[in-house]
């Protein structure tokens, strides 16, 4: 199991922080995808924090399946009206099940090595052609930020291979800078992928 127990307990007793500071935010990408899906369309929001952007895409007429590892983001989440439910990023499963997978900023907190296994299941659980969105941090190495999260780095190069390793093939990237809930300022990179 790749959860970082840690990780998870920060977002629990941060997660009216989060949601406050992510609601001020424009989420880049977003409007892209959602524009990418059919209608109707089934998407997973992996690492739904406080529904956000779940909330927006079921707006737009998407059926959104937003999963979190941690509880009280979950909480958050269904009193904005989504349906989320709690799962870490080693219990998505299934084949053929999404039209689009949203995971914006949420696998950047698995281990290295667990990566490209949480890529194959994702490859697996989205429909051929589906869209990925795939939101990460950029830099080198693992560590911890200055709340305890833990974090794994990459460069553009490095996704781009693992999502290729993985049988998606990346199409647009988008590359920002930003700070995030523990105030430090990190570069970071989305790039949709085809499945």
């Amino acid at each position: 199991m790749s959860a970082d127990r840690e990780t998870i307990a920060v977002y629990d007793a941060r997660s009216a922080d989060y949601a406050t500071m992510v609601s001020a935010w424009e989420t880049p990408g977003i409007d892209t995808f959602i524009a990418a899906m059919p209608h109707p369309a089934y998407v997973l929001d992996l690492g739904c924090g406080p529904g956000l952007d779940a909330r927006r895409m079921m707006d737009a007429g998407l059926t959104a399946d937003a999963v979190d590892a941690s509880a009280q983001m979950v909480s958050v989440a269904q009193a904005a009206g989504v349906t989320a439910r709690q799962a870490l990023f080693d219990e998505i499963d299934g084949e053929d099940l999404y039209d689009g997978i949203w995971a914006n900023f949420s696998l950047l907190h698995a281990p290295r090595a667990a990566f490209p296994l949480h890529l194959m299941a994702l490859k697996r659980a989205i429909k051929p052609g589906g869209l990925l969105h795939l939101g990460m941090k950029l830099g080198e190495g693992e560590g911890r930020d200055g709340l305890g999260r833990f974090y794994t780095y990459y460069d553009e190069d490095d996704l781009v291979r693992h999502l290729k390793m993985t049988g998606f093939t990346p199409a647009a990237r988008f590359r920002g800078v930003g700070k995030g809930l523990s105030g430090e300022e990190s570069p970071w990179i989305w790039i949709h992928a085809h499945g």
